[in-house]
C-alpha cells in the first residue's frame, strides 16, 4: 500500500472531503481561503438570508417581491440583504426608484441549495 498525503489519493487526482470523493483543486488552499470561506458561511449563517438566496437563485427580484414571497417585513429583508451585498453575495441594480437583487455567481447557489436539500435528507 502507497502513503498517501492527507485528502489526496494515491494518484493524486482525487480529493475527499468528509468522505465525499471530489476532483483536486489545482492548487492546494490557503489559510487565507480558509478564511474566505469561513466568512462567506457566516454570511449565509440566518435562515431569512438562506431563504433570500434560494429566491434570488431562480432569477434577479424586487425587494417588494421578496417580501411578499417570505412573508417579512420590508426593513429587515433590506437588512439581510445589505449583509448579503457586503459579504460579496448579491448585487442590487437601480431601476427607477426599485432596486433588483440578483446572486453574483452560480456557486452561492449551488452552496446554499445543497446544503438545504442536505438539510432536508434523514440522518
Amino acid at each position: 500500500m502507497t502513503a498517501r498525503t492527507p485528502g489526496t489519493s494515491a494518484e493524486g487526482a482525487t480529493r475527499y472531503f468528509c468522505g465525499v470523493r471530489t476532483e483536486a483543486e489545482p492548487t492546494e488552499a490557503t489559510p487565507a481561503d480558509y478564511e474566505s470561506a469561513g466568512e462567506l458561511l457566516r454570511a449565509l449563517a440566518a435562515p431569512l438570508r438562506i431563504a433570500i438566496v434560494m429566491e434570488l437563485a431562480a432569477g434577479p427580484k424586487y425587494v417588494h417581491q421578496i417580501v411578499e414571497t417570505l412573508g417579512v417585513t420590508q426593513p429587515l429583508v433590506s437588512q439581510h440583504l445589505r449583509v448579503l451585498r457586503g459579504a460579496g453575495i448579491v448585487r442590487g441594480t437601480r431601476s427607477g426608484r426599485e432596486i433588483s437583487y440578483s446572486l453574483i455567481d452560480d456557486h452561492i447557489a449551488h452552496i446554499v441549495t445543497d446544503a438545504v436539500h442536505h438539510a432536508r435528507e434523514e440522518h
